[in-house]
Parts: structure tokens; sequence; C-alpha cells
């Protein structure tokens, strides 16, 4: 599947769509049910969830999402996480967002994410480069060199003892606080310059939000240095690192296997 054989112009406007889908239940008195595995979702979700895999439905590839079917053996396909950040969404906060990628080959080539609370929309990949839409209007965007003290980015929902401790071990850093894959957006425009997951994610959490990165000269790994795979029998993620740098295997532990 080459990427330039679809129009993705027009899956960055879907991903607007869905924010339009998703903007009526925010901030009111939603019921909220849990899953299987605890997490949450909603009323939000689910219609963000149709309006994706409608809109996706002429481009003949699977849709593979959190709210729907969530396992395929396709060599291409799209992974959606229709509302990433529920938590944030249910609580109130604005950081939540729209993420859809493209993934050929166990690796995402291009992924959007939109945020529909300030109307800003990220969307790349490593072969074209990423670009922001706000209210500036578009521009391309690019990672930039790690500032001193570095700029860490930690999740408001989810900061353990293990990511604590992993930014302890930094030295001083100036923590930036963001949600959802908000985090892998500030990087790739220059406004972060380290997020470390070390807490349980899955694919469709991190696949749009990284292939943005790329697409700015960012990149991810996980804690033995290796890239994330996508389309796995169990879609957890492994706990990663995801830097502005091309490689952010310098940033593994002391005597962290780096092969």
């Amino acid at each position: 599947m080459n990427p330039s054989t679809l129009n993705l112009q027009a899956v960055v406007q879907l991903s607007v769509y869905a924010g339009h889908a998703i903007l009526p239940f925010y901030r009111t008195d939603l019921e909220v049910q849990s899953k299987a595995d605890d997490s949450p979702v909603t009323a939000a979700d689910l219609a963000a969830h149709r309006c994706i895999a409608q809109g996706l439905q002429h481009t003949g590839l699977q849709v593979v999402s959190e709210e729907g079917e969530t396992r395929t053996e396709a060599r291409s396909y799209w992974l959606v996480d229709p509302l990433d950040g529920t938590k944030s969404f249910i609580n109130g906060q604005p950081d939540f967002t729209v993420n859809i990628a493209l993934i050929v080959e166990g690796r995402p080539v291009w992924g959007v994410v939109h945020a529909p609370v300030t109307q800003q929309t990220w969307w790349g990949g490593p072969a074209e480069g990423s670009w922001v839409e706000d209210q500036q209007g578009t521009r391309r965007i690019a990672c930039v060199e790690p500032q001193q003290p570095l700029r860490v980015l930690a999740s408001r929902n989810h900061l353990n003892d293990a990511t604590q401790a992993f930014i302890a071990q930094l030295g001083p850093v100036d923590r930036v606080s963001r949600g959802s894959s908000l985090k892998f957006c500030a990087i790739a425009q220059g406004q972060a310059d380290l997020f470390p997951r070390l807490g349980p994610c899955c694919e469709w959490d991190t696949a749009a939000g990284e292939a943005v990165l790329m697409g700015a000269g960012g990149s991810l790994c996980d804690l033995e240095g290796r890239p994330l795979r996508y389309g796995k029998a169990d879609p957890l993620n492994p706990y990663f690192i995801a830097s502005g740098q091309a490689d952010p295997r310098d940033y593994l532990p002391q005597g962290q296997d780096r092969q």
C-alpha cells in the first residue's frame, strides 16, 4: 500500500468531522461504561467511531478501532482511536484527541491527530513530513534540538512510580503536562523534548502520534531500543520513549540493553 494512492487530506478532514461528533457530548452529564479491561467508554467514543468507520469505507482498507474490530491479518489497514484521552474528556479537560493512522507492514506510515476543543490538527509521516493547522494557519513542523534543562512530558492521568523514577535519573528537567496524543504533537512541534511511557497503553493510542512525530524528525523506541510493532496478537504496547531526536536510545537508563 502506497499512501500516495489515498486521499489523505480527506482523512484529515474526517478527523475534524469525528471531532464534531464528539463535541455535543463534551461537559455534559454522560453515562460512562467500563469495558472488559476497565477502561471507560462513552457515547462520544462510539459516535466518533461510527463517523470514522463510515468515512473510511471507500478506501477499501479494514478499520481497526478501539471501539470496533481490534485485530486484523491485513498487511495494510487503518488503526483508529476515536477518542484518545477519554478520562480527560470525562473530567471536562480539553486535551483529548481523534487519532487515525495508516499501518503498513506493522509500522505507521501516516497519521492524523485532531484536538476538537482547540481545533488543532496535526498530520504527516516519515515520507512527507508533518504539518499542523490551527488559528495561525497551516505550516510544516519539525522537532528541535533538546533543550537544557530537558523538557519532559508527563501524562496527567498515568504518572506512576516507574515514570517518576525514570525522570529522576535524567537530572534536572522541566516537566510539561499534556494529555492523550498531544504529547507526541508537542515534541513534533518543538514544544517538548522527551516522553517516557512506562505504563500500559495500546497500539491505537500511539500509532497516529508516532507517525506525526517521525514526520517531524523524531522517533520512538521501546526500552530495548527497538521500534514498536503494530498488528500484534496482543495490542498492548511495551514501555517506550518518544523523543525529538532521530535516535531516542540516548535516554535509555544506564546499563539498559541497546541492541
